[in-house]
């Protein structure tokens, strides 16, 4: 998270251009939304599990990060591939997002529009697909979020590859067991993995190929593989002594 902001602080000042960056988690890791409060997590648990915890810039709710594809779009604002409203920027994403799972085989398409079900209220991303978003079947399988700063646009989001989805449940606070077990219940009824979709597993690195030639073919851009400056790199560690590895950031009411 700490180098999704150094990204987008150095593309803000000029410093650094247009970049998709594409990153898995080791170990896991739960993220909370910009809002989210601390008080969702079930600290003992979550370290019981040897899981991190860290807040995003971006809002929305809690994501386990494990088995994943993890994407970060970063652009100016007056960038065509994300410029207009943050809905349309969202939409012009979430095409090259869908020619990429496309190409993996994957049966899915766009959510149009706001899902209008009445839901149970609890604290995890995946359960409902906002608009935009990428289904299969009915179920979410790419969960996403977008933050404006200082005329940079930061979109990021989850491809999650196999595994359990409701695992994060061992990680978040319910009244009672039973609450707990409804909610994997429920997340598994709405969202799902590409293994899951697919029948079979793809590797990390063959879904991150397919990003790569989706976004260039989508955005008609050519891609140049680099390393994070030196500058970037000691802006990261700033960012995660000054914010996201500090209380005050990260265990917010």
């Amino acid at each position: 998270m700490a180098v999704d902001e150094s990204i987008l602080e150095h593309i803000g000042r000029g410093e650094a251009a247009p970049t998709l960056r594409l990153y898995e988690w080791q170990p896991a890791c739960l993220s909370l939304g910009y809002a989210q409060p601390i008080a969702d997590v079930d600290v003992h648990r979550l370290k019981d599990n040897g899981w991190d915890l860290v807040r995003r810039i971006t809002g929305g709710r809690a994501i386990l990060h494990t088995d994943e594809l993890t994407y970060s779009v970063v652009a100016s604002a007056n960038e065509p591939s994300v410029e207009g409203s943050i809905l349309e920027s969202y939409n012009r994403l979430a095409k090259a997002l869908l020619i990429a799972v496309q190409s993996l085989e994957i049966p899915v398409k766009v959510q149009e529009g706001k899902n209008q079900e009445k839901q149970t209220p609890n604290p995890i991303c995946f359960e409902v697909p906002s608009t935009y978003e990428i289904t299969v079947n009915g179920k979410k399988l790419i969960g996403s979020a977008q933050a404006r700063k200082k005329e940079v646009v930061l979109q990021h989001g989850s491809l999650p590859l196999t595994g359990d989805l409701a695992r994060i449940c061992q990680a978040l606070v319910f009244e009672n067991d039973s609450a707990r077990g409804n909610a994997s219940k429920r997340l598994l009824e709405r969202a799902t993995t590409v293994e899951s979709a697919l029948g079979r597993e793809i590797s990390w690195e063959a879904a991150a190929l397919a990003f790569v030639l989706a976004f260039e073919a989508e955005l008609g851009i050519s891609f140049e593989r680099g390393e994070l400056s030196e500058s970037e790199t000691k802006r990261a560690e700033e960012l995660v002594n000054e914010k996201y590895d500090h209380p005050s950031w990260t265990e917010r009411v």
